[in-house]
């Protein structure tokens, strides 16, 4: 499961790297430099819009992954078991008919000037 965390991180990153060289009005990479634009404007931005979805699609697949395999308890490792053992020690709280009277101490008015 760390595997599939690792790997998601890096294709949110490349993610966000497709994102950022793209040109907003649909220019991409290609719209620097006149004389060597091998690809053309149109064929950049084709590969960057599919390179996007194709990112978005993996980070779908991921996340989805690693909510199945969290789920399905695909990870019990000692962390996690002494996580619970610390939760159950916990005391649970009264209820708060029999709790202690809180204080009925006017709150004190403000005196300092401004």
């Amino acid at each position: 499961m760390l595997f599939l965390i690792i790997l998601l991180i890096i294709v949110c990153i490349a993610l966000a790297l497709f994102v950022l060289i793209q040109n907003p009005k649909g220019g991409g990479l290609a719209t620097g430099g006149s004389g060597s634009n091998m690809f053309g404007v149109q064929r950049t931005g084709d590969v960057l819009e599919k390179g996007t979805w194709v990112l978005l699609a993996l980070i779908v697949v991921l996340t989805l992954s690693i909510t199945t395999i969290a789920k399905s308890g695909g990870s019990s490792s000692a962390v996690d078991s002494k996580i619970q053992e610390q939760l159950d020690k916990i005391p649970t709280p009264s209820p708060i008919g029999t709790s202690a009277p809180a204080a009925t101490t006017p709150a004190k008015a403000d005196t300092t000037k401004k």
